[in-house]
């Protein structure tokens, strides 16, 4: 970001705090000398190794015994293959939200989330529009696509090679899938796509991955594919590599809107009047008015996508029920429309559209004492539940975006928030 003459002399001088030059040279210069001791690593768990892992740190950690509590300890063999250095576990608030009523292809019925976060007004905001949507009848909700995409590139000495390169690969296409499901029993591949770049070739590897979330099943897959194509390809890259920052992986992207990373789902409600009057304190028409003000105000910041805070929702359920946490930045991508419908005594119609929503229930960490406990609040532990728990997330965003816009439009947002964050009210509210 550049800054302005006056600008960059403010930060200068706010960043140097009143150090001498002399002073901000020594901070910033490399130091020499013996580091303390280094961590126990590995994966061994025991509490022996545990202990030795703290006496590594330094200086006295007056709560220790809240991370390495003795029920964690006691189920340390449980974690070792999802943490390594393990030390203990951390403790995050878990809320509860429901019934939140889902009428999915997948997810029927109705639902209690719980949702772990440190976030005061979260719960509650998410519980109010899972409490709306329930009042209307539920919401409809649908999973469109599914797969996982790893992107192996290549580079070459010129674009003619990397041309034939994309032509043995096209005229072995069968030996590539054979080399990639040869690695797992649940992954399918499901396409390859091309996308060159002068002398480089990007190959966007795309998978359904069964009831796991699968980001390590396609790289193992992946990485299957590239060891073919170096042993068997006649037209050898320079150099290549598993993953090469095309696949959108972990990270909110343009290409969010043209496929599908995990699960695309979309979910819809119509909510009366009465509902809308009764449990938001606002209307439609006020709604409407907000999220048009609002979606502009996404499009001249920006954002890829228009919503107001899928982030929280997600974040919350992909912690309690042990999803990949970080695959948040991908996940909160999505465009939340409201219209006020004409008919009748004029419903609110309000749908999200989340395209990566890369979400399991078997393996990473679902398996997890405490997560596994969670997926079993929301009934969708194990096998042949994936697609109903995207379809379940996709839910909880659109409560979510149902009770922030009203809470908004009705100037109750701050109030909330100081209410149940501060325990007091706002001034002016």
């Amino acid at each position: 970001m550049s800054a302005t003459q006056k600008d960059a002399q403010r930060q200068i001088e706010r960043i140097t705090a009143g150090l001498s030059p002399d002073e901000i040279e020594r901070r910033l210069a490399p130091k020499s000398g013996t580091p303390p001791r280094r961590v126990p690593g590995a994966t061994r768990t025991d509490p022996q190794t545990v202990a030795k892992r703290w006496a590594a740190i330094p200086h006295s950690i007056p709560g220790m015994a809240q991370v390495a509590d003795s029920a964690s300890l006691a189920e340390h063999a449980g974690y070792a293959r999802n943490i390594e250095n393990f030390v203990g576990t951390v403790k995050v608030p878990v809320g509860l939200v429901g019934p939140l009523r889902v009428n999915g292809l997948s997810a029927q019925g109705d639902y209690y989330l719980p949702l772990a976060t440190t976030e005061a007004a979260l719960v509650a905001s998410y519980h109010r529009g899972a409490s709306v949507i329930t009042e209307s009848g539920g919401c409809s909700v649908l999973t469109m696509n599914e797969g996982v995409s790893r992107a192996p590139a290549f580079a070459f000495r010129s674009l003619l090679e990397a041309g034939r390169f994309v032509q043995w690969c096209i005229e072995h296409d069968a030996e590539l899938r054979s080399a990639a499901e040869a690695t797992t029993h649940h992954g399918r591949l499901e396409n390859l796509r091309f996308n060159l770049e002068g002398n480089h070739v990007y190959l966007l590897c795309e998978f359904t991955t069964g009831d796991a979330s699968g980001q390590n099943m396609v790289t193992i897959a992946a990485q299957a594919i590239c060891t073919v194509l170096e042993t068997r390809c006649p037209v050898k890259p320079a150099y290549g590599f598993v993953e090469c920052n095309f696949s959108g992986d972990k990270k909110s992207s343009a290409q969010s809107f043209q496929g599908v990373r995990g699960r695309k789902v979309s979910a819809e409600v119509r909510i009366p009047r009465d509902v809308v009057r009764r449990f938001l304190h606002t209307t439609p028409e006020k709604m409407l008015e907000y999220w048009r003000i609002s979606a502009m105000g996404g499009i001249l910041s920006g954002t890829i996508g228009i919503q107001g805070h899928y982030a929280n929702g997600l974040a919350a359920l992909f912690i309690a029920c042990g999803q990949d946490a970080a695959c948040v930045s991908e996940a909160a991508v999505g465009v939340t429309r409201l219209e006020v419908e004409p008919e009748g005594d004029g419903f609110l119609y309000a749908c999200v559209t989340l395209p990566n929503l890369i979400v399991g229930t078997v393996g990473g960490g679902t398996g997890l004492p405490s997560q596994k406990a969670c997926l079993d609040i929301v009934g969708l532990a194990g096998p042949g539940k994936a697609r109903a728990f995207a379809e379940v997330c996709a839910a909880l965003v659109l409560a979510g975006e149902i009770s922030i816009t009203a809470a908004l439009s009705a100037n109750q947002f701050t109030k909330a928030h100081s209410r149940l964050a501060r325990g007091r009210p706002a001034a002016g509210a």
